[in-house]
C-alpha cells in the first residue's frame, strides 16, 4: 500500500470518532426533545379524549330531552340513544377491521420480497355467498 494512502487511512480513522460523536450527539439531543414533544401529545391527547366524551355525553342528554319533550318515553329515548350509539360502533369496527391489512405493509413486503413476479397478487374474485345460498331444485342439501 502507497505511503500517502495509509497516511490518508490514518488520518480518516483518528478523525471518524470525532465525526461520529457529534452525529451521536445531535441524535441523543434531538432524541430528548422529540421524547419531551411526545409526552405534551399524549397528555394533549387525553384532555381532548376526556373534553369529547363530555361533549358527547352532553350532547346525547340534550337529544335525549328533546325526545322526551317531543313525547317518546324515557325508555323509549335511552334506547335509541344507545341503539344509534351501537351502531356507530360497528362502522367504527368495520373500518378499523378494513385498515388493518395496511399495518402489514404490504406493498414494501412484496417489494423487498425475492419473487419470480413482482406484481401483486389479484384479489379473490367476488362471486355469490354459496355457504347462505338456498339449494335450487334437484340438487343435494350439503350438511
Amino acid at each position: 500500500m502507497p505511503a500517502p494512502l495509509l497516511e490518508q487511512l490514518q488520518a480518516l480513522w483518528h478523525e471518524l470518532p470525532g465525526l461520529v460523536s457529534d452525529r451521536v450527539e445531535l441524535l441523543s439531543l434531538e432524541l430528548k426533545r422529540a421524547v419531551q414533544a411526545l409526552a405534551q401529545i399524549v397528555a394533549l391527547l387525553v384532555a381532548v379524549g376526556i373534553l369529547g366524551v363530555t361533549a358527547w355525553l352532553l350532547l346525547w342528554a340534550g337529544v335525549i330531552r328533546l325526545l322526551v319533550d317531543a313525547g317518546l318515553p324515557m325508555s323509549g329515548a335511552l334506547l335509541l340513544s344507545v341503539a344509534v350509539n351501537v351502531l356507530a360502533v360497528v362502522l367504527v369496527l368495520q373500518r378499523v377491521r378494513s385498515l388493518l391489512p395496511q399495518l402489514s405493509l404490504p406493498a414494501t413486503r412484496r417489494h423487498l420480497m425475492i419473487s419470480p413476479d413482482p406484481t401483486p397478487p389479484k384479489p379473490p374474485e367476488e362471486g355469490p355467498d354459496e355457504r347462505n345460498a338456498a339449494p335450487t331444485a334437484g340438487q343435494p342439501v350439503a350438511r
